[in-house]
């Protein structure tokens, strides 16, 4: 199977982050950074690799057809020129989705329909039999790009997206909107944390459903990302010969799989949600790298005398310190992105933290990821950084703060007057 263009999508302000990890994924690769992702030439192992062990990237996306279009006809005589009888057969399935920006078309859901005409078309020209579509578990998933004058059209190799590692239980409450596996993954990689011994020990005091904590762990025990999960090319005519390559990589991928250097710490202010992230922990196989301890966050200790604390914070009833004030259970809690500026638990709560922060975790350094710009000032602290991250469509900021023991001001007092 000769090479390709693969696209990789990302969220928005992850692009550099996944470029830094192709290259190092692939050290021969010549990554691109793109708007909303990545672009490099791969071929079918490339894609492999990229599935199994990207961490960041949403999707791998394979590219059959690009091309100038000023109507649909000109989406479907792309199509058309693609040998679909290489990709599938007549008794497997499609799905076709479209995503645009600035398309001049009056109907996306038509620019589809006219894609999927053409590989019908061309199938049954071919084979005398069409496929049929489903929606669900198509064994071939298209998506079709459309920007002001070109086409892209590309096979989805992944299926599901990426950041569905294969852990979280599809029947099981999940609280509070869970982060996504991809976001945490950035966060700690625009931390630099990487799990090593000299990156020191790791906190997230409101951890929820403990996907942070989680990919810390599979970071620390080289664990790759899709071990436990399945990809939609494994069903796809041209990776079939590639399947023997496919295994060793996920044998080699398991044997790799070490012991975490230092226990990473998590644990939030809800008995409940401590439980419900330790046995996430467990069918993600990391539950013995991780510390859970339930506790009040305005009142945690630190675990050790210098660390990295690592949070997406929740506002709702997880937010509220234990046995103070704590939202009546009838009360909807709310996922952190739906934290409204200026609401006064939400500012009483991070400038307390604050406070408790620079009292008991002087050395350490913190990184919070809000959509609130006006966080570090809620705060009293000066952040070192600041690095914007797209949760969704929710614009935020990863911060990261410096903590030194006392305040600002307790600091001047303290200190010898100038001579």
């Amino acid at each position: 199977m000769s090479a390709a263009s693969l696209f990789l999508p990302c969220a928005g302000g992850v692009e550099d982050l996944l470029v830094d990890e192709i290259a190092a994924l692939l050290p021969a690769a010549a990554p691109q950074r793109q708007r909303g992702g990545v672009l490099l030439a791969g071929d079918a192992d490339t894609a492999m690799r990229l599935n199994l062990e990207s961490r960041l990237a949403q999707r791998v996306l394979w590219r059959v057809a690009e091309g100038g279009y000023r109507s649909e006809d000109d989406l479907y005589a792309l199509a058309r020129r693609v040998r679909w009888q290489d990709w599938i057969t007549p008794r497997q399935t499609l799905r076709v989705d479209t995503s645009a920006r600035h398309c001049p078309l009056k109907s996306l859901n038509f620019a589809a329909l006219r894609i999927k005409d053409a590989v019908c078309d061309q199938l049954r020209d071919a084979l005398g039999a069409r496929p049929d579509v489903d929606t669900r578990h198509p064994h071939l998933s298209l998506l079709l790009h459309l920007d002001a004058e070109q086409a892209s059209l590309y096979v989805d190799l992944s299926g599901e997206a990426l950041f569905k590692r294969g852990w979280r239980d599809a029947n099981a409450d999940k609280g509070e909107a869970p982060l996504k596996e991809t976001l945490a993954a950035a966060m700690l990689a625009a931390a630099g944390w990487r799990g090593r011994a000299e990156d020191g020990l790791l906190l997230d005091p409101c951890c929820g459903a403990g996907t942070i904590a989680i990919e810390a762990a599979h970071i620390a025990c080289r664990r790759a990302p899709g071990l436990a999960r399945r990809f939609a090319f494994e069903q796809l005519l041209p990776f079939r010969e590639r399947l023997p390559a496919w295994r060793q990589m996920v044998d080699a991928a398991t044997a790799r799989v070490q012991s975490a250097p230092m226990p990473i710490h998590a644990g939030d202010v809800s008995f409940r949600m401590t439980d419900f992230a330790l046995r996430n922990a467990e069918r993600a196989g990391v539950a013995a790298a991780i510390t859970f301890k339930a506790g009040d966050a305005l009142q945690r200790p630190p675990p050790a005398p210098i660390g990295t604390l690592m949070i997406n914070p929740p506002y709702g009833e997880r937010l509220a310190p234990k046995g103070r004030g704590a939202m009546p259970r009838e009360a909807p809690a709310r996922p952190a992105r739906e934290s409204a500026e200026g609401a006064g638990d939400t500012q009483a709560f991070f400038s307390q933290l604050a406070t408790h922060w620079k009292r008991h975790y002087g050395g350490w350094t913190a990184w919070i990821l809000s959509p609130d710009p006006k966080l570090p000032g809620v705060m009293r602290l000066k952040e070192s950084r600041r690095v914007p991250l797209w949760n969704g469509p929710i614009e935020c900021r990863l911060f990261r703060f410096d903590l030194v023991s006392g305040s600002m001001r307790e600091r001047e007092a303290s200190s010898p007057p100038p001579a």
